[in-house]
């Protein structure tokens, strides 16, 4: 009998306590169903999305590759002497000061970028990504499998270079 009474309270605490902040909150809801308070995207609101670069598959880092995109090594030159993406240049993240003015010099903004690293749970390629969409280019992707999916997958590779 004790428990009835105990989740008859709590009914009736839950009832008032909804009653109450419906009271209090009443034109809030009003103007929540009326749909006035879901947001409205303008065609100028893309300012977060283009920040961010977009994701790449296996078969787009191969298409930029065979087409007028460069893929850019984000790993540090040791890593990036010891074993590429063919045909990949190197723009390590942890040099980047120095790196990329000569990169900005040669690259235009508009060329389609692929950048990768070491595989997933390594940020340098987003964090590069990021950094060459706020320098003007329009076209950043970034292949978070890195360069262990690509060698895994049997693609080629190569060794040396900067």
């Amino acid at each position: 009998m004790e428990l009835k009474r105990i989740i008859l309270e709590a009914c009736v605490l839950v009832a008032f306590a909804a009653l109450f902040g419906l009271t209090l909150n009443h034109q809030l809801v009003m103007d929540a169903f009326s749909g006035q308070l879901v947001p409205q995207r303008d065609d100028g609101d893309t300012h977060i999305e283009s920040l961010l670069p977009v994701p790449a598959l296996l078969d787009e880092v191969q298409q930029a590759l065979a087409g007028d995109g460069l893929v850019v090594d984000a790993r540090s030159p040791e890593l990036f002497a010891d074993g590429h993406i063919k045909g990949a240049v190197s723009l390590p993240l942890v040099e980047i000061d120095t790196a990329l003015p000569d990169f900005l010099e040669r690259t235009p903004r508009d060329r389609t970028i692929v950048a990768y690293c070491s595989g997933f749970g390594c940020p340098d390629s987003f964090d590069l990504g990021v950094l060459l969409i706020e320098e003007g280019y329009t076209d950043v992707r970034v292949f978070e499998g890195g360069y262990p999916e690509w060698r895994d997958a049997g693609l080629p590779v190569e060794e040396g270079g900067l």
